[in-house]
């Protein structure tokens, strides 16, 4: 049977009125023995009771239509859980619950691989209700931070792409505390397309005036510079990884006249199809064309497989993180397909462009580069 809880403040008023309460009849009851130490007992758990309880959990729980059952995942993008964890899905319905000692940004993944922030606080409990087929209408409640990233999220489903991170900014700009903030920086204003790193850093200044100790804001205003690594016309960042065979990689060995950092997953078809487009183009050009790889599936191993079945000659990273992995943020990368194209100096001259395109961009500059063909 499981025992019934309250609150702090209602168990510490009655702890204090049953003291009052027995402090009157302990003369009576220390000719008793028993009942003395009985009385002592019966303080004591109320005392850890009033301390104690359910106050340190999160709950999280949910009904989405159009999904019978599966499994959701979730991880933390500032450490308030290690790794990640499995949420069931059981008729549409699903529940997670942890423990945690401070507020803490949860990133929900569903099976489509779209992703959605929950701002989790401890004792707290936040409702998550929508369709399946419509994840960006999703409605969660239960906090000031997760019903205001509602509303917001709303207001972006009707903004022009263009206008995205002024909507963005102008939010940040009147929740300078909120942990909403952070993310929202991270996901709208680096680890995008065409990131904004001057309002970002603008921002980030603003944030940490407002919460000086905030340690994920002083690492993330440390970080910024090494994030600009993935601009237009800019140089490639120094980085190192180990890819799926175990072999450190660094940009060291990208050292072709062309190079290519490209995005993918064994799940998204446009992605596998960049693949295949840069195999062809590795086979005719050989080692003048360079190429590292960043696979953000959820299981390494899935991705080492597809990487022997298609016999895939360079470096490929995968280390189950998915989108959180640090190249990612190194590179100011964030779609599935994605690419950064680098010239022999290191520089990025094209980013982001479609498997089509990027094969046609590559085959246009080894063609000026004067670069021959291995094979036709």
């Amino acid at each position: 049977m499981k025992a019934f809880t309250l609150s702090f403040d209602t168990n510490v008023w009655l702890f204090g009125k049953v003291v009052v309460s027995l402090q009157d009849k302990c003369k009576e009851m220390k000719k008793n023995d028993y009942s003395f130490r009985y009385v002592a007992f019966l303080l004591v758990v109320l005392l850890l009771t009033a301390c104690g309880g359910d106050s340190g959990k999160f709950k999280l729980e949910g009904r989405l239509r159009n999904i019978n059952q599966g499994e959701f995942w979730v991880y933390s993008t500032d450490g308030g859980i290690v790794g990640f964890d499995t949420i069931a899905v059981r008729n549409g319905r699903f529940s997670y619950e942890v423990e945690l000692r401070a507020p803490t940004t949860l990133v929900v993944v569903f099976p489509n691989y779209s992703e959605q922030p929950v701002f989790a606080e401890p004792g707290e409990k936040v409702h998550i209700k929508g369709d399946a087929t419509h994840l960006k209408e999703m409605i969660i409640e239960g906090t000031d931070d997760n019903e205001r990233m509602t509303e917001l999220r709303m207001e972006l489903n009707e903004t022009a792409p263009p206008d995205v991170q002024k909507v963005v900014s102008a939010y940040i700009r009147e929740h300078l505390e909120s942990p909403a903030s952070i993310y929202l920086l991270q996901r709208y204003l680096l680890l995008t397309s065409r990131p904004d790193y001057k309002e970002a850093q603008k921002l980030v200044d603003m944030m940490l005036k407002k919460a000086p100790e905030n340690g994920q804001l002083i690492e993330l205003q440390k970080q910024l510079k090494g994030l600009q690594g993935g601009a237009l016309n800019s140089k490639l960042t120094a980085f190192t990884a180990t890819d799926v065979k175990g072999r450190k990689v660094t940009e060291k060995d990208l050292k072709g006249k062309l190079n290519v950092v490209s995005v993918w997953a064994t799940w998204s078809y446009s992605s596998t199809d960049q693949q295949r487009r840069l195999k062809t183009l590795k086979d005719k050009y050989g080692d003048k064309l360079g190429i590292l790889s960043i696979c953000v599936d959820g299981r390494p191993n899935d991705c080492k497989q597809r990487v022997e079945r298609d016999s895939l000659k360079w470096s490929t990273v995968c280390d189950g993180r998915m989108w959180n992995t640090p190249l990612m943020a190194k590179f100011g990368l964030a779609d599935v397909p994605a690419n950064l194209v680098i010239d022999e100096r290191g520089k990025i001259i094209e980013r982001n462009l479609q498997p089509q395109k990027l094969e046609e961009f590559i085959n246009q500059q080894m063609l000026k580069n004067k670069v021959n063909a291995l094979v036709d």
